[in-house]
């Protein structure tokens, strides 16, 4: 793994999020100067702690460690606690079929259709 690149690469994650450093190390329970040696290259996280910024900061470890540029996450982890009308969309959905989880993606991107953000 190129630290160089990977302390990059969680400066820019950090940055696409738009929050402090002191915001960051908050989030991941971390000092501030801990978080800081991660985005400096003066230490180099775990991989299980590497697996939380990358949650925290919305992307991947494949991102962060560079072996893609893609900066999407794997995955998303949805809470029932924290959203529940969500939470239940996606447990409804988990033993559908794929025709329809297709057709609800369409009826979504229909809703959709006139926002510029995607």
């Amino acid at each position: 793994m190129n630290e160089l690149l990977l302390s990059e690469r969680i400066k820019t994650a950090r940055e696409r999020i738009g929050i402090t450093k002191a915001e960051a190390a908050r989030r991941l329970n971390l000092s501030k100067i801990g978080y800081c040696r991660y985005e400096y290259g003066e230490r180099t996280p775990s991989i299980q702690t590497l697996e939380v910024i990358a949650r925290c900061f919305n992307t991947s470890i494949s991102y962060l460690s560079g072996e893609t540029d893609d900066k999407r996450p794997d995955y998303f982890v949805i809470s029932q606690k924290d959203n529940p009308v969500l939470f239940e969309l996606v447990a409804s959905l988990q033993n559908s079929n794929d025709e329809s989880i297709n057709r609800l993606l369409a009826y979504y991107y229909t809703l959709n259709k006139d926002r510029k953000d995607f």
